[in-house]
């Protein structure tokens, strides 16, 4: 069983950078890959990033491919997001995910566990 909770969200002007932070329980945290996701309002939750468990493989939407970074700690329990040159449409809220066994899991149902949101919201 793996707990998750996400911090780091907030207001933030476009062009400005926001690192989101997941914290999770466990001690088995290395041996799952991580991903983000989001949802905003009236849309369906979709896919941000995700990090294999030894971080050494990463996969981005292409949406947010180069402005944002998704890393973790393993020492930490904690898989970041480094997001940057944020724009108004990159409003939501954020998730964090976790599943174990697969390298660079990029759907919903891959994932077994979920935090309960971070806010982000970017003003033009």
């Amino acid at each position: 069983q793996v707990q998750l909770v996400e911090s780091g969200g907030g207001l933030v002007q476009a062009g400005g950078s926001l690192r989101l932070s997941c914290a999770a329980s466990g001690r088995t945290f290395s041996s799952y890959a991580m991903g983000w996701f989001r949802q905003a309002p009236g849309k369906e939750r979709e896919f941000v990033a995700a990090i294999s468990w030894s971080g050494g493989s990463t996969h981005y939407a292409v949406s947010v491919k180069d402005r944002f970074t998704i890393s973790r700690d393993n020492a930490k329990n904690t898989v970041y997001l480094q997001m940057n040159s944020l724009k108004p449409e990159d409003t939501a809220v954020y998730y964090c995910a976790a599943v174990s066994d697969i390298v660079v899991p990029t759907t919903r149902d891959q994932y077994d566990y979920w935090g309960q949101g971070t806010q982000v919201t970017v003003s033009s």
